[in-house]
């Protein structure tokens, strides 16, 4: 009767439960790089000023400051722009920047440029696609900003047009 009760073979258990965890940890290892590769964005290069940017000028600047209703000091840099191009802008977006005393840029902030309306009792900023601007002609313009770095040396800070939207 010693031969009817056979022991259960444990050694090929552990061999395929071991094959199984293999392939499991190799199948999401694979499915990462995989996913690292694909969803990685492309270097995004110094590429200048968009080439419209050519047809819009910046001018008199006016730098001012005021508090809002919670104490807070809200500062704004208005000007003009004028588009001497051929097509109609409907969206500027600037990188402005902020230097200290040494002039080392202590702030730097892409802000959309907003049209400044002056149809109603107070002048209203507005974005171009509200007021877009048209070829030939000059609006005057509003940067607002809720806190700017204490380092700040209160000087006009550079204004550099990154991006532009005409039709």
């Amino acid at each position: 009767m010693g031969g009817l009760i056979q022991p259960t073979p444990v050694s090929e258990e552990r061999d395929s439960s071991r094959r199984i965890i293999f392939i499991a940890v190799a199948t999401v290892i694979v499915i990462a790089v995989v996913a690292a590769f694909l969803l990685r964005g492309q270097p995004k290069g110094a590429s200048g000023p968009p080439s419209y940017a050519a047809n819009l000028r910046l001018s008199d600047f006016k730098m001012s400051a005021a508090e809002n209703f919670v104490g807070a000091t809200v500062s704004y840099v208005d000007g003009t722009i004028t588009n001497v191009g051929d097509k109609t802008v409907t969206h500027v977006v600037v990188e402005v920047r902020f230097k200290d005393d040494i002039g080392q840029i202590v702030q730097r902030e892409d802000v959309p440029l907003q049209v400044l309306k002056t149809t109603g009792p107070y002048p209203e900023a507005v974005d171009f696609s509200v007021s877009p601007l048209g070829p030939g002609q000059s609006k005057p313009f509003r940067l607002t900003f809720e806190g700017i770095s204490a380092q700040w040396n209160r000087q006009y800070p550079e204004i550099q047009i990154t991006d532009v939207a005409v039709k």
